[in-house]
């Protein structure tokens, strides 16, 4: 500032993205990801008559590997500019803290839209998952009538050790991990040198999606038509995320929660005033207010899209 004091930097490109504190990390029993062991046959048993014999059985189980994803960043920071003001810790905070959210942005969209299909270098996302209503988790895939290019999703999430969690490498540590690499010489772009502070910034992380049922997409959501329906009678917004509960085998297998961008949590806060929708719930708790269906409450995840490709 011209006081020469540290300036305060206002966050116009900050998002909520509530996901990252709701989500469970463990460790991965892989140095690159997590190998899951799913059930995929049980033994049913045989009615047996006297003198007959039952036949063997035994249960059919397969393996899935889940990969995780090296987000990283370099920092670097002129030292004349970071010495400018006499508190050079605090300049460097403050580029920090850009750091920090910035990965958290692209984290929070990776968990939705990452594919290491069509970009190796990434983890596998949730929707590449549930992209296709024809697949074995069609059922999870709850569509509605959006067919331009203004859709958005919402998601119902079971976050928990034996349903969806996120994941990083074996041996190594959860979260966003930061080295301050000190002062060294850069290049300016023109083969100029100058000294400047240099930071690293590291987060390998991915998701591991263990069982398929604890987690409902309900896609094709139109926008336009979501913002005119103020009383939910167009939109079956209400009644479609009622399906997604129960396409949910047992929600207490984790921590449940519906995660929406800015744009739908508005509509919804809008339609819980009307009071015919009795399904949506307001309540107060710890000077917040919080909306919730069914028990499930409501979570802003602002790195969810409004320009979704519809599913088919």
């Amino acid at each position: 500032d011209p006081d020469q004091k540290q300036a305060r930097i206002v966050g116009l490109l900050d998002q909520t993205n509530e996901i990252l504190t709701d989500m469970l990390f463990l460790e991965g029993n892989l140095p690159t990801g997590h190998r899951t062991t799913v059930r995929t046959g049980l033994p049913t048993g045989a009615w047996r008559a006297l003198n007959a014999g039952i036949p063997s059985e035994k249960a059919t189980s397969a393996q899935v590997d889940e990969t995780c994803a090296m987000l990283e960043s370099l920092g670097i920071v002129d030292e004349a500019l970071a010495d400018l003001n006499g508190n050079t810790a605090a300049f460097r905070l403050s580029e920090n803290s850009a750091f920090i959210e910035g990965m958290n942005q692209t984290m929070a969209s990776g968990v939705f839209y990452s594919n290491d299909a069509l970009a190796p270098s990434q983890f596998l996302g949730l929707s590449p998952r549930y992209s296709d209503s024809t697949a074995k988790n069609g059922q999870n895939i709850i569509k509605l009538g959006g067919a331009g290019s203004d859709n958005a999703s919402i998601w119902l999430i079971v976050w928990g050790d034996h349903t969806v969690h996120g994941i990083y490498p074996k041996g190594s540590k959860a979260g966003l991990d930061h080295n301050d690499m000190g002062i060294d010489l850069v290049d300016d772009g023109t083969g100029k040198k100058f000294r400047a502070y240099r930071d690293h910034y590291k987060w390998n992380t991915g998701i591991a999606l263990r069982d398929w049922r604890y987690a409902v997409r309900i896609c094709n959501i139109d926008v336009s038509d979501l913002l005119a329906d103020t009383d939910g009678t167009s939109v079956k917004i209400i009644e479609s995320m009622i399906r997604a509960v129960h396409r949910i085998p047992n929600l207490k297998m984790g921590r449940a929660a519906f995660y929406m961008n800015r744009t739908i949590r508005e509509c919804l806060d809008i339609q819980a005033m009307n009071k015919k929708n009795v399904q949506l719930r307001i309540d107060e708790y710890d000077g917040e207010f919080r909306t919730s269906l069914r028990g499930v409450p409501f979570r802003t995840v602002d790195a969810l899209l409004n320009t979704e490709a519809p599913v088919v």
